[in-house]
């Protein structure tokens, strides 16, 4: 356990907001033709960005949540899912900035 988590008492230190910092944003492009609706991917998701539709379909029901894992990607058994990635420019702002 690194040294942060354990003065956190186990939570991940935030790292804080710096201007101009990239950071990935990640396009998942689905493929609804060689879907066969197995819902593994929805189900390997760890940060719930995918869901079902009411045909079992697979979408992107919260795209900006992506982490770029590729979980759905690699566990998709018919290579339906493919996760893109590219950089954005992060508008966070410094603390007293206005």
């Amino acid at each position: 356990m690194l040294e942060e988590e354990r003065a956190s008492g186990g939570e991940k230190a935030k790292e804080p907001p710096t201007k101009g910092k990239k950071r990935k944003k990640f396009h998942i492009d689905i493929f609804p033709a060689w879907c066969k609706r197995c819902g593994i991917c929805v189900a390997f998701c760890p940060e719930e960005v995918l869901a079902q539709d009411e045909a079992g379909y697979p979408y992107a029901k919260n795209p900006e949540a992506c982490i770029g894992c590729m979980w759905c990607e690699l566990r998709c058994p018919d290579f339906a899912i493919t996760v893109l990635s590219e950089d954005i420019e992060k508008e966070d702002k410094m603390p007293g900035d206005n």
